[in-house]
């Protein structure tokens, strides 16, 4: 909970450091205006869900960094069905999902199976399947056109609050919500989510206890790559273009600073959901006030990015070894006594 107050808190204070430069100062650009807060609570949304499917596997002490890959193969590869080959629909979607779901099992069985690292696993699927992409649609631009504007609408669409004009609750924040439920409760209320956790803490200890970690190592990238599919869905019905060579590019750093500022620590066992969507929140306004404020250069994004990574991981290092120094010098004490 200390961890969850504490990025809550570096949102606010972010939040409305963007408001004070781009509102109040005159000649700044809206960072209040409606259009603005409804795209940020859309983009936090988006990349919420994506955030949610890594902190799994980071949860496992593993790390996936083929997401904007996987966003990409799904976020062109819709398109493509739909548009240029003309599938049914619940047949597109129904392969997109198998290809995204497959690619997490591929990846949990080299992971368990083969005891291939993870980091190089996800590497190589970050390099294929854009390559993949790229080669089935002859480096095309994929998009709906005026088509689909029904299935777009999970993306596009809002839901209008009442009392309040002009102003309503984008569609992927709805999906946000629900998956977010299901995953708080998967990982908090269920025998499975408890193995994940102490999977992440102990994998020797976990399988002496009579976990089954390999299924759980699966479980965990199967989760993963299947959220980064249906984030690869709802990208394209939002922006209803997607170019093979850049779409999805380095959404995995967005998705892994989320998990990592939400709690998630890199050597696993730790994480909640509730603190990878205020990290991803964290992430967008961020990324706002970059675009925003004329004094931060547009050109340092990524630098800004990086660091706010390195930041998290340090500073969860610091934090277990004040814990770790802490236990020791107590039970050192309680001996003495």
């Amino acid at each position: 909970m200390k961890k969850i107050l504490g990025i809550f808190g570096i949102l606010l204070a972010v939040y409305l450091g963007t408001w004070m430069l781009s509102d109040i100062i005159p000649g700044r650009q809206s960072f209040m205006s409606d259009f603005n807060q409804e795209n940020l609570i859309r983009r936090t949304a988006l990349f919420g869900i994506i955030s949610i499917g890594v902190a799994f596997v980071i949860i496992t002490g593993g790390i996936d960094l083929s997401i904007g890959s996987v966003v990409c193969l799904i976020g062109c590869g819709l398109p493509w069905l739909l548009s240029e080959h003309r599938w049914p629909v619940p047949l597109a979607l129904a392969a997109v999902a198998a290809v995204s779901l497959g690619i997490g099992l591929v990846h949990g069985l080299m992971v368990t199976k083969l005891r291939l690292q993870p980091f190089v696993v996800t590497l190589c699927g970050l390099l294929f399947y854009r390559g993949i992409t790229r080669g089935f649609t002859r480096d095309q631009t994929q998009g709906f056109g005026n088509e689909f504007k029904e299935l777009r609408s999970l993306a596009t669409g809002e839901v209008p609050l009442p009392f309040v004009e002009g102003f309503g609750i984008p569609m992927p924040w709805i999906i946000l919500a629900v998956v977010g439920v299901l995953a708080s409760l998967f990982l908090n209320k269920t025998i499975y989510g408890r193995y994940l956790l102490a999977l992440g803490n102990n994998e020797e200890a976990a399988k002496y206890s009579g976990i089954d970690t390999d299924r759980m190592i699966i479980l965990a990238y199967v989760i993963c790559a299947g959220l980064a599919g249906l984030g690869g869905v709802l990208f394209v019905f939002d922006v209803n273009s997607a170019q093979p060579v850049d779409f999805g590019n380095f959404y995995e750093l967005f998705a892994i600073a989320a998990a990592v500022l939400g709690g998630c620590s890199l050597r696993g066992g730790q994480g909640t959901i509730l603190g990878v969507i205020i990290g991803a929140a964290l992430m967008q306004v961020l990324r706002n006030m970059i675009t925003l404020v004329d004094q931060i250069p547009q050109n340092i994004e990524y630098a800004i990015i990086g660091a706010v990574i390195l930041a998290g991981v340090s500073v969860d290092e610091l934090v277990k070894r004040v814990a770790a120094r802490r236990r020791k010098w107590t039970g050192t004490e309680g001996e003495a006594g």
